[in-house]
This record gives C-alpha cells, structure tokens and sequence, in this order.
C-alpha cells in the first residue's frame, strides 16, 4: 500500500503566531486492500457500474443485498444516497453523471462533484476509518484526478481549539476497482496509479494547506524555511535550494519583487529549486507568485476584499506542490522551480502609485496599480527563467492573477495564454486529464499591450481601459519581460477562481495540471 503520512504539529501561542501551522488531519492511503474494519464506507462511480452486485461485492455486504438494491434505486440518474447496513456500518453511493451528460469541457468523472460530494469526510475520518471504493470500466484513466478531488476534501490545516484529538483507527484508505456492466469489480494492474495517486494527493494537500495558513503564520520567512526543508528531504534525488533575499534583490535588479515586497517586515525574496532526472527530455521552468497577504499596498483593497488574500499564494503553491509530486515520482524532466515570495504590505517603505521601477528585464515600469503587484513580481521570474537558465524548453507561470479571470473562464476552470496553439491545446488536454481545468484567453498583443502604455516609462502596470480584456492584458504584461532571444514557449496560468472554494478552503490547484503538463503516469 501506499501512504500520505504526514507530520502534525501544533500550536504553542495564540494564532498570531510565526512557528508552526497546526496540522490536525487525518491521513489518505492508496490501497488495493479492502480495510474491513472501517466504520464508514463510501462507493463511487457512474450510476452504470454502481449496480447491486458491484456495490455487494466491494462492500462485502452479502447479506444486505436488498437494502443497497433499494440504496441504489434511491438515485435516479445521479446523486447521493446513505444507509446503515446491518452491521452497523455506514454506507454512502455517489454516483456520478454519466458521461453523456458531461461537456466536452470538463473532466468526464466529474472530479469537482466528487469533492462537494465528501463534503462530511474529513469529520467522520477524524474519528474512524473511512473505505472508499471507486469503480469504473476505465478506472485506471481516473485514479490519479480522483485523488486530487479527495485530497481537496480532507484539508491539512485547522486552528479550531473543538477539535478533539484523532482517534486510533482515523483515516481514509482509498481502493479503486474495474468494473464492466454485469461484471465482479477486480481491482486494475495499476501500481504506477496508485504510486501516482499518493503523490499527487500529497501535492494537493501541501498546497492547499499553504493556501489556507493566516499570514501571521506563513511569512514569506516561513515559507521560504518550508521550501528549505522540502529540498532538503529530497537531496537524494539531486534538488538544489537557491534564495535571493532582501538587498540582494534590488543590486541583482529584480525591481519587481523588491518594489512590492519591501514594505514588509519579512524581507522578499525569489527561491529557486532544481530538479533533473537523468533521462530528462524537457526543461520546464515554473514560475509561482507567491503573495502570502496581499493588503493592496497603498492601492489599499476593501475591508471585503481584503478578507482571503491569504490565497495570493495560491500559484506558487500550486507549482510548489507539483513539483514536489514530480520529484517524489522520478518524472523523467528537468524543472527549474522560480516562487517570488513577498507580502504586499503597507509601510514607511511601501512602493507607491507613480513611482518608477527597474523590472529583471531592464524595462521599466510606471506604476499606477499597488494592486496589481502580481505581475510585477512574475515579471522578474520569467525574466530570470528566460535569460538565466540557457535551456529552457517551456517557460509556465501560475498565478491568482486578476478577478477578470473568473469572469472570462470561470470559478472551475483556469484561463490559460499561450504563444502558440500546439502548447494551448496541450495545456488544455492536461487540464482534462488532471481535473484542473484549463481554458483558452485571448492570445493578442499586438492588440491589447497598447493599454499599458506610458509616457515616462516603457509600460504601466495596469491597463487604461478595463473593459478591454483584462485577464489577458495581465498576461501579456507578464510575457513583454520574457527575453527577447528566448526560443522556447510560454505558458501563463491565471487560476484566481478555481484556487478556492466557495467555503473560503483552497483547493491545492495546479499540482495535477503541473503534472499533467509533465506527462505523469495516470494524467496523459
């Protein structure tokens, strides 16, 4: 079997403290074993496979045949129905809509509804241990996106003084079962799978948990030490820990992440991580904008707007944790990881509306958005990607980038840039194949970089006209930092709507897409 162990940790202040979060969840394995002695049992498929026989014998429920009969004839095309069977176990169907019901842009196992649909999981894994069955004829091309949908479920970090301490026997064991109409589930010759499936729900978990920590507790100090000890545990695999911080920024002219971080009480600074495998057959370097409070700067955001910035961290976690899955798989790729990490703080040092800065790339920038800072500090990282590394095949930077996105693509999917459209259909692909959902953006600088111009500096860094693309432009100002004498492509992430869900939890989204780009065993 395979197992998600993850260390816990726990408060020794109040919340405002700056040691560790407190982590209070129970743990995922990936298992072909059927854990008898659990509690609680949840079934999961589409409503085709789930029939009486299939559900009897992943259950071993022999002897309740009729009340799963009347359990599954509860649901008439899709749905969730409980029962309790007679030995006092807790039975949970969810079925999902068949494929013919799902569109062509979205994932035909419906991960998003496998999430929603655990919503009661992590309380009752806290205090027993909860099977999970998943079946379908084609499991093995679903096991790792269903994964990272339970992941989403089970979150790692809590600061609730209620919780009572995990049970003994807590936890979730996941096992996955092909299944063709009429037919005894077996489970599938799929090792890789579940290798795959434990290292991605790993990846979900850890960038969401970044995501949900107040910033009192992720600094970009603390995070950086996180990114410290990450690298550490994988120096077996060759990872690299590089850190520019502080004053070394602004004399190696990263204007951008300096400018915007520099107002903060943890100074900023742009960590590097490395990875190569021996057999490599592509170089990708990751850009993540790591904001871990975004207050707006001067720009000063809302009382209402201000409340979830925490989430401004949402990108480099999403590629953190994707590289971090890659690594711990052996993926056959070499990655350069580039996570700008600052606060956007308010201070006697704060960068201001109409200052000048001097961007990695030597263009400068006029700034009339604090807010819009993102940009500026992916600036530098692509900057840095494209003219520091040498054999860069593919440039992605992810980003909660603007509130434009969710109106141009949504709260589901992630709107996506690309130079040409080989690399757009493939990010979209790997989007359908992880569960992390990718759309397409107007791709059109010719049109729209005329909205940053300036008349004391090369650009702006907010757009004129807001009715003009603007989820777009913000990719293109990223883009015009790329180096000239670059050959390679670019890929811009903006993922401001599914980073988060509509209970204010982050999603740990962009892991499965960072492996799906990668080509991951189970996501292509």
């Amino acid at each position: 079997s395979v197992h998600t162990k993850l260390p816990r940790k726990t408060h020794t202040t109040m919340n405002l403290n700056t040691t560790a979060a407190k982590i209070s969840a129970p743990d995922i394995t990936f298992s072909p074993d059927l854990q008898r002695e659990a509690k609680e049992v949840y079934v999961i498929g589409r409503k085709a496979g789930l029939t009486q026989q299939s559900v009897v014998s992943v259950t071993s429920a022999e002897n309740d045949e009729k009340i799963i009969g009347a359990l599954l004839n509860s649901i008439k095309e899709s749905g969730k129905a409980t029962t309790f069977l007679t030995d006092e176990r807790k039975l949970t169907v969810i079925a999902l809509p068949a494929e013919d019901k799902i569109s062509r842009n979205n994932h035909t196992f419906s991960p998003h509804e496998i999430t929603d649909s655990l919503d009661g999981l992590h309380s009752s894994a806290r205090e027993n241990l909860v099977q999970i069955c998943v079946i379908d004829q084609e499991i093995e091309k679903f096991m790792c996106p269903v994964a990272a949908a339970i992941a989403r479920a089970m979150p790692l970090y809590h600061s609730k003084s209620s919780l009572k301490e995990l049970a003994p026997t807590s936890g979730v064991n996941v096992t996955y079962y092909s299944a063709n109409a009429g037919e005894v589930p077996t489970h599938p010759s799929a090792e890789k799978e579940y290798e795959t499936a434990s290292a991605v729900c790993n990846g979900v978990r850890l960038a969401a948990q970044l995501g949900d920590m107040p910033p009192a507790e992720l600094s970009p100090d603390t995070y950086a030490q996180k990114c410290q000890e990450i690298a550490n545990g994988f120096a077996a695999q060759g990872v690299t820990y590089t850190e520019i911080k502080g004053d070394d920024l602004r004399q190696k002219g990263y204007g951008g992440i300096m400018g915007v971080g520099m107002a903060a009480r943890c100074p900023p600074r742009m960590v590097i991580m490395t990875y190569s495998h021996a057999d490599a057959t592509e170089h990708i370097a990751l850009c993540g904008k790591g904001v871990v409070y975004d207050t707006g700067g001067l720009a000063l955001k809302s009382k209402v707007g201000m409340c979830g910035m925490k989430h401004d961290c949402g990108g480099s976690a999403g590629v953190l944790g994707g590289f971090v899955s890659a690594v711990k798989l052996g993926l056959h790729v070499k990655l350069t990881l580039i996570l700008a990490i600052v606060e956007n703080a308010i201070g006697p040092e704060s960068f201001r509306n109409d200052d000048i800065l001097t961007m990695k790339s030597g263009k400068t920038v006029e700034v009339n958005n604090t807010d819009a800072e993102g940009r500026l500090i992916l600036a530098d990282c692509v900057s840095h990607a494209s003219n520091q590394l040498g054999d860069v095949d593919l440039i992605v930077n992810m980003a909660t980038l603007t509130g434009a996105q969710c109106i141009t693509t949504g709260s589901c999917h992630a709107g996506i840039m690309t130079r040409t459209k080989a690399l757009e259909d493939r990010a979209v692909e790997a989007g359908l194949m992880s569960g992390d959902l990718t759309f397409p953006m107007l791709y059109a600088p010719e049109l729209l970089k005329k909205e940053f111009k300036s008349s004391v500096a090369d650009m702006k860094n907010s757009v004129a006209n807001r009715m003009n693309a603007q989820a777009s432009c913000a990719g293109h100002f990223i883009e015009s930092h790329i180096d000239e004498a670059y050959k390679g492509d670019w890929c811009h992430v903006d993922m401001a709507g599914p980073d988060s869900r509509n209970d204010g939890r982050a999603t740990g989204y962009g892991v499965a897409l960072v492996l799906g780009l990668c080509k991951a065993h189970g996501f292509c």
